[in-house]
């Protein structure tokens, strides 16, 4: 869902609580023109569930909000913003197995994630660190009850509408340092009680529920001091180059199912080449059209 589509959808509930069902044609649905919505914004809501469409012809193509619509609009209404009781979740053991070292973070984010109530937790460092990876693994762990968000990128989809429809027990921020203004807006009300409010013509919609953060950023220069203090910070040192060798191998041949023998052969050529282990990700990715020699050549021509 895209942001602005809770407020179309919430103008067509109202124009359908205006409709007489009893008048012959109704069945048809309504059209553009009724709810004076564009036909190629209507037609992606249908093709995102939000809509039915009961007609259509070449004069005309009818229209009713969907059951995913309007449990979508529900949860919006005041009456339903209550706090859920949320279960206790449970981890795996091996879940940071893939992460060389940082045994205290791993420490941290495993209580953290089991708390009762909320703790959130910002990892801090330059890029090519372990950041990335204690997301992922998260994520993976988590399954469908995390959620990830790019901070570069949030405004695209929207803090709040995210946590209205997706409802996660856990939210994953990559690079918070580039979250705009009213998302971070958003984030600070939610990490300080759960709470996330929105004003709209003269109201306000409200959505009060647990959700536990885990946070990247590459510096905290630039964070507000209201933000970093709902955080506990931890900052990541970088890997040494037997390290990087060792959580490459375990990345590609956990995540990328890559052989063994050639997990450890991209790891050795990248050695000394790059600390992101990112770069060994794409390096496996291409090495079955142009084998690791000429992939590495490719993806580091300007640095060789």
């Amino acid at each position: 869902m895209r942001e602005g589509d809770i407020e179309i959808l919430e103008k067509i509930a109202s124009y359908e609580k205006t409709l007489d069902m009893s008048k012959p044609g109704m069945e048809l649905g309504w059209c553009w023109r009724d709810v004076k919505v564009q036909p190629q914004v209507l037609n992606r809501l249908f093709l995102e569930g939000y809509l039915n469409n009961p007609f259509k012809s070449n004069s005309y193509t009818g229209y009713f909000l969907s059951e995913k619509a309007r449990q979508a609009l529900v949860s919006l209404e005041p009456s339903q913003m209550v706090e859920e009781e949320t279960e206790k979740l449970e981890l795996p053991e091996d879940i940071f197995s893939d992460i060389i070292g940082h045994d205290d973070i791993k420490e941290l984010l495993r209580a953290a994630l089991c708390a009762d109530k909320p703790v959130h937790v910002l990892l801090a460092g330059p890029p090519a660190l372990a950041k990335t990876l204690f997301l992922w693994d998260i994520e993976r762990a988590c399954g469908e009850q995390a959620k990830w968000l790019v901070g570069s990128a949030a405004s695209k989809a929207g803090l709040w509408d995210l946590v209205v429809l997706k409802r996660p027990r856990v939210l994953l921020i990559d690079e918070l340092d580039k979250m705009n203004a009213a998302d971070t807006a958003a984030l600070l009300s939610m990490l300080e009680g759960g709470r996330l409010v929105r004003a709209k013509k003269g109201r306000e919609l409200e959505l009060t529920q647990r959700i536990w953060v885990v946070a990247a950023t590459n510096r905290l220069h630039g964070l507000s001091p209201e933000l970093l203090s709902r955080f506990a910070i931890r900052r990541i040192s970088a890997y040494t180059r037997a390290d990087y060798i060792t959580v490459v191998k375990g990345v590609l041949v956990r995540r990328e199912n890559v052989e063994a023998s050639l997990a450890d052969e991209i790891a050795r050529r990248l050695d000394g080449l790059s600390q992101d282990v990112r770069d060994a990700v794409r390096v496996s990715r291409l090495t079955p059209q142009l084998g690791v020699e000429k992939a590495i050549q490719l993806l580091f021509a300007s640095g060789l």
